[in-house]
């Protein structure tokens, strides 16, 4: 139970931290990109967001990878 409760704590927070970076990134976005990359990370990358969106992601993904463990976990 207290791993479940772990796992959604990261993937609330990493949640709330990754929309954070979206709607500070959508205020600015550039007007020159290149394909690759796209508008949206060039914008991430331009405004030094890269560290807290790689941060919330992994957060998010752990999170999810604990809650996905623990759900197939069998009880003994």
């Amino acid at each position: 139970m207290k791993k479940v409760v772990i796992g959604g704590f990261f993937a609330l927070i990493g949640t709330i931290w990754a929309l954070t970076v979206l709607l500070f990134v959508r205020d600015g976005l550039v007007s020159a990109w290149a394909t690759p990359p796209g508008r949206f990370l060039t914008t991430v990358l331009e405004t030094g967001m890269l560290l807290p969106f790689v941060l919330a992601t992994a957060l998010l993904a752990a999170g999810l990878a604990v809650l996905t463990v623990e759900y197939f976990r069998k009880e003994r």
